[in-house]
């Protein structure tokens, strides 16, 4: 028990395996020649990431940075393109206008609540639009940087779109040749406890390993919490009702084709379709509740949204690939000597993309509190339980809102949604409140909040949500409309200025194919 912690190994490669692997040796030294710490990665060469084109949020830009990636490189090796954030599309109404969640804060956000004083002007423009300069470059396709801006540094905030795959390839490469990291290739057949239940030991097919922290990131099958521990799901499809999706590579119909430098997220009657725009091509797919509609349905709002960017011919010779999930989360996610990262530790559905950033706040927490021993892991894995109950049902009730605030009545889908029934009561609470107080500050309750406020404003009120202070609130003064005329002033002069100055984001991607960009 008062052994030190010498040798991590993670079961599963894949990005979350190779990310955790990355983020653990980017912050603990390994040293091979005395082998006082140690990380092995087990990764079974059956199974194969599925990469349709995933996002991350601009996190990821920290994590990378922090591991010793150029940016230049990731874009080369990962068909990586810009996300600075995601347009919905009918959302609101069966066919609306939409409205964005923009990765960059509004203006003056930390000094200045502008939800008020834009709702008091009747709204003479879209809340994000008045707020925030990203929403132009959304409709141009434009890039949030220049070829001249270093690496990991931008004039708006910015994530990834990539291709999950090759980046998972870039992972492994530099985790084990420039970070000390063991791979083994190899199947685990079974696994051997101390006599304290904790995990001793893993038999593979290259061999016996032994190890004092056990990291499960062997995707929804869990092997190690779920299988072994028997650590079961909180299920959540009561709340979230997609359970399904089809997926699918798109081509471009020329070589020059824009890119969308946001994901576009357009709602059907059963669920809703991502498109993310990578250099080569784009990631398709139709996540559904298989509650309300079928596979050949979804395979046909598919193919016909397809369609209609891309042709009929090219619809008609889609290669879609079904994916099943089960809404939810481990009811814990450290157990004994176990923690599980990825979708070991769950899966709820791709909207807001909290896959990724779930796993990097996971092995940064592992990383920053690394237990000196069995003994201190007890405490660690309390403290690491808590904080991620607490970070799952965030996102839980951040992607409800979405349904929640819709108006859509066109089916039993969004319907359903509606019922009072299959809303949160956290979430239920936070609406109440909201109807009286606009978000701010206050409404971020921890540290690192999964979605901060600035994210609530801009669902809710791109998706026509009413505040109406309560009659023993003050109007804004004279003083607060008049800092909030000049802020939206301000944003407006910001975007003009970007919009003058900003290349497209194919533009800039082919620059830093060709030219790379300035190292940090």
């Amino acid at each position: 028990m008062k052994s030190p912690l010498e040798h991590i190994v993670i079961v599963g490669g894949g990005t979350a395996g190779w990310l955790t692997a990355a983020i653990l040796a980017a912050e603990h030294s390994i040293d091979p020649k005395t082998g006082a710490f140690r990380i092995t990665l087990i990764e079974s060469p059956d199974i194969s990431t599925i990469g349709v084109g995933e996002g991350t949020w601009p996190s990821m830009r920290t994590s990378l940075k922090k591991i010793g990636i150029s940016e230049t490189d990731f874009f080369r090796q990962c068909n990586a393109s810009f996300k600075q954030g995601t347009q919905f599309h009918n959302w609101i109404q069966q066919l609306d206008a939409g409205y964005a969640h923009p990765f960059t804060l509004p203006q003056s956000f930390a000094d200045a609540n502008l939800a008020r004083p834009w709702q008091q002007a009747q709204r003479p423009v879209p809340f994000a639009e008045a707020v925030c300069p990203q929403l132009p470059l959304f409709e141009r396709h434009l890039a949030p940087k220049q070829i001249s801006t270093p690496e990991y540094a931008c004039h708006l905030n910015y994530g990834y779109h990539l291709d999950a795959a090759k980046f998972a390839d870039m992972l492994r490469v530099h985790a084990v040749e420039k970070l000390g990291i063991t791979h083994l290739s190899a199947r685990v057949k079974y696994i051997n406890n101390h006599q304290n239940g904790d995990i001793a030991s893993l038999a593979t097919t290259e061999g016996e390993i032994a190890g004092d922290l056990f990291i499960d990131c062997s995707g929804a099958r869990s092997l190690l919490l779920g299988e072994h521990f028997g650590i079961p799901i909180n299920h959540k499809q009561h709340i979230l009702f997609n359970d399904s999706a089809i997926a699918a590579q798109v081509p471009y119909a020329s070589a020059d084709a824009d890119i969308a430098s946001c994901t576009l997220s357009t709602a059907k009657d059963a669920g809703w379709i991502w498109d993310i725009g990578l250099p080569t091509r784009r990631g398709t797919g139709y996540v559904y509740s298989s509650a309300h509609t079928s596979e050949e349905r979804a395979q046909e709002n598919l193919r016909h949204y397809v369609a209609a960017s891309a042709g009929e011919a090219v619809a008609e010779r889609l290669e879609t690939k079904k994916i099943r999930y089960t809404p939810g989360h481990r009811e814990k996610f450290w157990h004994k000597n176990c923690v599980a990262i990825g979708m070991s530790a769950g899966f709820i559905e791709p909207l807001e993309a909290s896959a990724l950033v779930l796993v990097e706040v996971a092995a940064t927490a592992i990383a920053d509190h690394l237990p000196a021993n069995r003994a201190h892991m007890e405490h660690v894995a309390k403290r690491f339980n808590d904080n991620f109950i607490y970070r799952w049902e965030s996102i839980i009730d951040f992607l409800k809102l979405h349904y929640v605030l819709s108006q859509r009545r066109d089916s039993d889908y969004w319907q359903d949604h509606a019922n009072a029934a299959s809303i949160p009561q956290s979430l239920g609470a936070r609406l109440e409140h909201w109807r009286h107080q606009t978000p701010w500050h206050d409404d971020d309750q921890h540290a690192n909040e999964m979605f901060p406020s600035a994210s609530y404003q801009y669902v809710l009120y791109g998706m026509g949500f009413e505040t109406q202070p309560s009659h023993t609130q003050r109007r804004s003064d004279a003083n607060t409309q008049r800092m909030a005329g000049k802020c939206f002033a301000q944003n407006q002069q910001r975007s003009r200025q970007l919009l003058a100055m900003l290349p497209s984001n194919r533009e800039l991607i082919d620059k830093i194919h060709q030219h790379g960009m300035q190292p940090i």
